[in-house]
Formats: structure tokens, C-alpha cells, sequence
């Protein structure tokens, strides 16, 4: 295989998952390979019930700059998103869908896909030297990975227009005043989201998955249906065996040892 091609690394610390864009040569570009490898590593996590939280980094000075359009543009036209059913779609515009927390931590360059993969996180850390930018109408292309929708949930309509219809440049403030991410940290971003990671590895992974859900809802429903839909969600945790470890823990004044059952 050509080094050209991407792939992820894979680290398992504790219950989380370290996912890192390995193609640091380009920059991290995303190729047809990376965004497979970045698919199946998702899936790998979301499948493996040890997993409690997934961290996306990238290694080298850059989280991405972007697509690697020279090799995706061929494969455009059929998609270049697995239809398996079965897959995780990084982005999360079609296939199946995640149910487990991700974090993304960012760095460098984070453009185009970039920005969309941290808009479909549920946390994201950027480093204050992050620059970003959805340039894809300089391309000749609109963003399809989410964010004509998720930026302009957001950021608003007039905010995200502003840079979607231009392409322009941003900084890690901007990204933050617009709502893109959680937090700037003057630190290696993976070191912050680390922390974030391990404390949603210790709380019980059956109640943060229906957290998640319930949450996920309040973006897809009406404010009345999702509220109709919270007991579904609670019901199911009361007869865990987490919850009464929650109990004796609070009792007994000690840290909760959930095992997701």
C-alpha cells in the first residue's frame, strides 16, 4: 500500500477509544482510504461494549485540510460513503446511526470535512492555533457532509452563510463565538479531550447512550415529542443494575463502578 493512502491508528486507554488521521504527509486530506478506515474504526467502537467513549485526533501539526479532491472527485458521482447498513458514517448523513459519545479534538488546518466531523461530534476541543475554513464553494462543490445543516443549526442562518457562501478563513474564536466548538485550550487538544473522555468513562455508559438519544431527539423532534419520548429512554435504565450501584455509591459515599448492565 502507498503511504499516500490514509488510515486512522487505533488506541484503546481504559474504556476509550483514540482514533488518529494518520496522513500527515498530505496534511491529513481525506482519501477514499482514510474516510473507509475513519468508517470502520467508528464501527468498531460503536460494536465493542468495553467502549465507552471514542476521541478522534489527528497526528502530525494539522487535523485536516480537507478532501483530497484530485483522488475523490472519480467517486464522487457514485458516493463515497458506504451503503452498508451495518458501517458508521463519520458524518452522519446517511447509514447507521451512532449511538455512543465521540469527541473530536482539532488542530493546524481544520477545513472542509474537518469542520463537518467536529459539527457531528458531541464535544470538540480546538487549539488556540486552529485555523478553519468550509471552502467548498472555491471548489466548485457545496459541503455534503453535514454542514449545510449543522452549521447553520449552530451558528444561525446570517453566521454561517456568511462563511459558507464565501469560503473564508476563520480562527478558534470565531469557531467558538459561532457556537462550531466546545472549548480552546492553549495545549495538545487530544491532552484536554482526554480528561473530557475520562469523565464520561466513568459515569454509567447505559444512561449517557440515553442521554445522547434523548438529546439527539430534541434536534430532529418537536420540543413535544421529544419530551413524550423521555420515558422510553428512563424506564429501561431503572431496572439496570447500574442505577442501584448509583444508589449505594451516593449511600455509601464512594465513586460509582458502573459496568453497563
Amino acid at each position: 500500500m502507498s503511504t499516500h493512502q490514509g488510515k486512522v491508528s487505533r488506541e484503546i486507554k481504559d474504556h476509550i477509544f483514540l482514533i488518529g488521521l494518520d496522513r500527515v504527509e498530505k496534511r491529513n486530506a481525506f482519501d477514499s482510504h482514510m474516510i473507509n478506515d475513519l468508517s470502520q474504526a467508528l464501527t468498531e467502537y460503536e460494536n465493542n461494549d468495553q467502549l465507552r467513549c471514542a476521541i478522534i485526533f489527528a497526528h502530525g501539526d494539522h487535523f485536516t485540510a480537507g478532501l483530497d479532491l484530485v483522488e475523490l472527485q472519480p467517486r464522487m458521482a457514485s458516493g463515497i460513503f458506504s451503503d452498508d447498513p451495518n458501517i458508521i458514517n463519520p458524518w452522519g448523513t446517511s447509514g447507521r446511526k451512532r449511538k455512543k459519545p465521540v469527541i473530536v479534538a482539532v488542530q493546524g488546518f481544520c477545513f472542509t470535512a474537518g469542520i463537518e466531523l467536529l459539527l457531528n461530534a458531541d464535544i470538540a476541543i480546538a487549539q488556540d492555533n486552529t485555523q478553519f475554513a468550509q471552502i467548498e464553494v472555491q471548489r466548485g462543490i457545496l459541503p455534503f457532509g453535514g454542514a449545510t445543516v449543522r452549521f447553520v443549526q449552530a451558528a444561525g442562518w446570517s453566521n454561517a452563510m456568511r462563511y459558507l457562501l464565501t469560503g473564508d478563513g476563520f480562527d478558534a474564536t470565531t469557531a467558538k463565538s459561532l457556537n462550531l466548538i466546545t472549548e480552546i485550550t492553549t495545549e495538545a487538544p487530544l491532552t484536554r479531550a482526554l480528561v473530557l473522555a475520562q469523565h464520561i468513562a466513568k459515569a454509567a455508559p447505559l444512561a449517557v447512550q440515553a442521554t445522547l438519544a434523548a438529546a439527539k431527539d430534541a434536534t430532529s423532534l418537536n420540543e413535544q415529542e421529544a419530551f413524550q419520548k423521555l420515558n422510553q429512554y428512563l424506564q429501561p435504565l431503572l431496572s439496570t443494575e447500574d442505577v442501584q450501584e448509583g444508589v449505594m455509591a451516593m449511600v455509601q459515599r464512594r465513586e460509582p463502578k458502573f459496568q453497563g448492565k
